[in-house]
């Protein structure tokens, strides 16, 4: 019982950056805007969060930093994207590169520094309930928010006014702009929310998953986050499910190269991957259910016209 409950705990955290730079790309994507920069938005986070963390000794400026640095990345997206109408795909793409090299950088005198972690919050009385208590209430306060931030999106996304513009601006711009509402400052600020998720989800790498700086510490996190919302097919419970399911592959492959499984440790590396590949064909088959659920202006431009 005891090696489950640890191989359920690694679940979590490995799910838990998944989590907040699906959700942070999905609101994004709902505004009509695609970015592709999550990869390097999450590295920029977590060198950025561990370097506060080990400078100042202070786990909230941390993970302020954190967001901090993915929002400020996210910010030069957006006003290419937006203010100079560049190309969604090529400029996500270049944010990915500008950010590897960045944390790189910034993170050179880092590496192989050691942290001891979040510190772990145990909640009263529940916490002490065999099995269920240590898998669910003795977590970091980034598991936590992990949950609150899917339980709010929902919230946001189904029953306010602002989620409807959202959604509406994401699904026709300009009978949104015809209407009076501001496209380009709603789309700005789903760009900078889903910037300062993905910085949140590095700073989890840095000091929660692995207490630690190392280049490429996402290792490809970034573009699974990215499929895990196609796979959800933009909605916020699927996408904490998949960030779930997409947790378990990885774990597993540790697991079973801790038992000597009789397969290469690089094969076994793939597996993530090789999911994330195989998911999105079977999703992409069935076209008529992506359209529906998709928005409809989503990487379009929108040119306004007065």
């Amino acid at each position: 019982m005891d090696i489950l409950i640890a191989s359920l705990l690694t679940i979590i955290t490995a799910a838990t950056p998944l989590v907040y730079a699906s959700i942070g790309e999905m609101i994004t994507e709902k505004s009509g805007v695609l970015n592709l920069g999550v990869e390097g938005m999450m590295l920029l986070g977590a060198v950025c969060g561990f370097a506060t963390v080990h400078f100042t000794g202070s786990e909230a400026l941390a993970i302020g930093a954190g967001m901090a640095a993915g929002a400020g990345l996210s910010f030069i997206f957006a006003i290419l994207v937006l203010g100079f109408q560049s190309s969604q795909v090529a400029t996500g793409l270049a944010l990915t590169i500008f950010g590897i090299g960045l944390s790189a950088l910034l993170g050179q005198e880092l590496v192989g520094i050691a942290y001891d972690g979040l510190p772990k919050l145990a909640i009263p009385l529940l916490s002490e309930i065999p099995v269920l208590g240590p898998l669910l209430f003795n977590h970091d306060i980034l598991v936590y928010g992990s949950i609150v931030l899917v339980v709010f999106v929902v919230w946001f996304l189904n029953h306010t006014r602002s989620g409807l513009i959202l959604r509406a601006v994401g699904n026709s711009h300009d009978a949104a702009h015809a209407i009076g509402y501001p496209v380009l400052r709603i789309r700005f600020l789903a760009i900078l929310f889903g910037g300062a998720m993905s910085g949140l989800a590095g700073a989890y790498l840095s000091l929660a998953y692995s207490p630690l700086w190392i280049e490429n510490m996402s290792a490809g996190r970034g573009w699974i986050a990215l499929a895990l919302v196609v796979f959800a097919t933009w909605r916020p419970w699927r996408v904490m499910i998949g960030a779930y399911l997409f947790g378990g592959i990885t774990i597993l492959q540790l697991h079973m190269q801790a038992q000597g499984v009789g397969v290469p440790s690089q094969v076994m590396s793939m597996l993530p991957y090789i999911a994330t590949i195989v998911v999105l064909v079977l999703i992409s088959r069935d076209r008529s259910k992506i359209k529906l659920n998709a928005p409809a202006c989503i990487g379009k431009p929108f040119h306004p016209t007065s």
